[in-house]
């Protein structure tokens, strides 16, 4: 593997502008630079669930997952890229799908809570929405981000689904109870 970074300060920063992969420079507030960065925060809180104790499979899911945003965030630092395909949605799909099975129907909100585990899932997803609403802002400039806002809007759909799994799996789902704190005043 050839070296990535010699030296980790550059200074070619200080004036508010980033390079992105092609060598081109943009401002750090440009709507791109902010879809990735919320991509990086997206991943780091997923670094965060992944040191969680968790089973075998939810840990393979979600080192996938980290690799997967990487590759997301490749594509957005090289502007019409479109490496990322279909095909990283779909194992989503089949990672939901088989965890879903395992679920009973939703018949109320679940409130973005439980043990630790399921909490950051709740973060997580939460994060993964607004990368998806900073993307938006790409899509009218460049169809290679669809692929990338499909991936984010079913990844927060599987979060949501692991953040169900672990506090069933622990006996703590908590569900919205509407109108509960004028019963408690």
């Amino acid at each position: 593997m050839k070296k990535r970074l010699t030296k980790i300060y550059t200074r070619s920063g200080d004036q508010g502008e980033t390079g992105l992969g092609d060598g081109s420079r943009t401002p750090k507030n440009s709507p791109r630079i902010e879809a990735i960065g919320e991509v990086d925060e997206l991943n780091c809180l997923i670094g965060l669930l992944a040191s969680q104790p968790l089973s075998q499979p939810l840990q393979d899911s979600l080192n996938t997952i980290q690799h997967d945003l990487f590759d997301l965030g490749s594509d957005l630092s090289l502007p019409g890229r479109g490496r990322f395909s279909s095909r990283y949605t779909e194992w989503l799909e089949q990672q939901l799908d088989q965890l879903n099975a395992e679920l009973p129907p939703l018949t109320e909100f679940i409130l973005p809570a439980g043990p630790p585990a399921a909490a950051h899932c709740h973060h997580a997803r939460a994060v993964c929405r607004r990368a998806e609403r900073r993307m938006v802002t790409l899509l009218p400039l460049e169809e290679t981000v669809a692929p990338l806002m499909q991936y984010l809007n079913r990844l927060s759909d599987l979060l949501f689904v692991m953040a169900r799994t672990i506090a069933r799996a622990e006996g703590e789902e908590r569900l919205w109870r509407p109108g509960s704190r004028g019963k408690r005043i």
